[in-house]
């Protein structure tokens, strides 16, 4: 956009979508960018879908990453610096008109700083939500690893569906895929309910890999990344008439 095309859109798309992601290892198998490839994907998609009544704001690439930092080529910001990274950036925004956003990650050690924002922009003028990708269609994961997640079957079919060139099929391999092969401090940071802690993706495993990668398809991904659209869609459409 030109100057004078984004003050058109401060008039005409109300809603700023903002995709972040992060610069971590996602086993030997995928780019370092993956989260902010997918990130950007699902974001392009739920504009497209929106007709003209949201913006795409250029990707954030880095994330809240110290979990992954055990592997070389991870670079990571703290959580109070991704917060005010995006602080600042919904305030420039701000003071040209906008008064929606939207930030989608394809990251999920961004999830509890984004829900911390998410709390300071209450009682504001302003509308600030943020939804993650995978979480939004967990309901169709099915047939995976008993653990599975992070560069595995379901981030990796996404990957496929979205940038096949990134994937390096060659040099999937499989991670951690059941709870026995886990430490036990892996295994109760695994919990869905309960005490919380957080440990370092090398001590998962030594590839950092949860799930088998191998297993992963592009239409798996399809079915991933266009029903996560839809859905996002969906609420940002609801979004827009708050």
């Amino acid at each position: 956009m030109t100057t004078d095309e984004a003050a058109e859109a401060v008039r005409s798309s109300p809603l700023v979508i903002i995709p972040v992601g992060a610069l971590e290892q996602h086993g030997g198998g995928m780019a370092m960018s993956t989260d902010t490839v997918r990130a950007v994907g699902v974001a392009e998609l739920v504009t497209a879908r929106l007709a003209g009544q949201a913006v795409l704001a250029p990707a954030v690439p880095y994330g809240v990453s110290p979990h992954h930092m055990a592997f070389a080529g991870t670079m990571t910001l703290s959580p109070a610096t991704f917060q005010q990274v995006l602080r600042d950036l919904v305030d420039s925004l701000y003071q040209h008109g906008w008064r929606q956003f939207l930030v989608i990650t394809g990251h999920g050690g961004n999830n509890a700083a984004l829900s911390v924002l998410a709390q300071e922009y209450l009682r504001s003028d302003l509308l600030f939500a943020w939804t993650p990708i995978t979480a939004v269609v967990s309901d169709l994961i099915t047939d995976v690893s008993q653990v599975h997640g992070h560069a595995g079957e379901a981030e990796t079919a996404q990957m496929l569906y979205l940038a096949p060139e990134l994937v390096q099929a060659e040099r999937l391999e499989p991670g951690a895929t059941t709870l026995d092969e886990l430490t036990t401090p892996a295994r109760l940071s695994r919990q869905a309910q309960g005490p919380r802690l957080s440990v370092g993706f090398d001590e998962y495993h030594k590839r950092g890999v949860l799930g088998d990668p191998r297993r992963a398809t592009a239409e798996q991904g399809r079915l991933l990344v266009e029903t996560a659209a839809d859905r996002i869609a969906a609420f940002a459409a609801e979004l827009l008439t708050a």
